[in-house]
């Protein structure tokens, strides 16, 4: 994938980038970039297949939800001043798209921490933004349904969304950031390998 132009657009966009090729050699340079901080992570399989939270966690304070599940460890790294995440999709020409069930994830990608890390796998970067919407709503999300094992048609079929209105439908906040937040500092490290859903 030629990564030139797809950083350019970001960047004009006024996110940093960086590229590495491996989930290894993204995972070593947040590593050595983030010490003695106070890290939320949001839900991710991303972060999940790379290691980081255990590897970030020898020089700081990491607060991520799926380790202890609660509305209070929600709000905690919600307080956090460096935030980590990653993206259902990333258009070529420069949007960010995450759907969210509880929207914690959403809100500190848009407002709160001083800086916003996501880590973007190649199979999440889409031609457009209508692409990326469509890639979040019918790709990631019902994987993402069937690994929390929801009641929906999504995780059942596994294939599409079926705009559905279950209690359990994981896909009721969907955002689409076209500039990186003012007063916030963004930067997208794209990995050269598949990553996450």
């Amino acid at each position: 994938m030629e990564y030139t132009v797809i950083r350019q657009n970001f960047e004009k966009h006024g996110f940093s980038t960086q590229l590495f090729s491996t989930k290894e050699e993204a995972r070593d340079y947040l590593v050595e970039a983030l010490k003695n901080q106070t890290i939320g992570f949001g839900g991710s399989v991303t972060l999940l297949e790379m290691g980081l939270y255990e590897a970030l966690l020898q020089n700081n304070a990491v607060v991520w939800h799926n380790k202890v599940p609660s509305r209070d460890v929600r709000h905690l790294a919600n307080c956090s001043n460096i935030y980590i995440t990653s993206a259902n999709a990333v258009s070529e020409t420069g949007q960010i798209v995450n759907i969210d069930g509880t929207g914690n994830r959403v809100a500190m990608t848009a407002f709160g921490p001083q800086t916003c890390y996501y880590v973007v796998g190649r199979n999440k970067i889409t031609p457009s933004l209508e692409d990326a919407i469509y890639r979040s709503r019918n790709v990631a999300a019902p994987q993402n349904a069937q690994r929390i094992h929801a009641k929906t048609p999504c995780a059942q079929k596994g294939d599409k969304c079926y705009d559905c209105n279950s209690p359990e439908r994981i896909c009721r906040i969907t955002a689409v950031i076209d500039r990186a937040p003012m007063g916030m500092k963004c930067e997208i490290i794209f990995v050269d390998e598949a990553l996450g859903f």
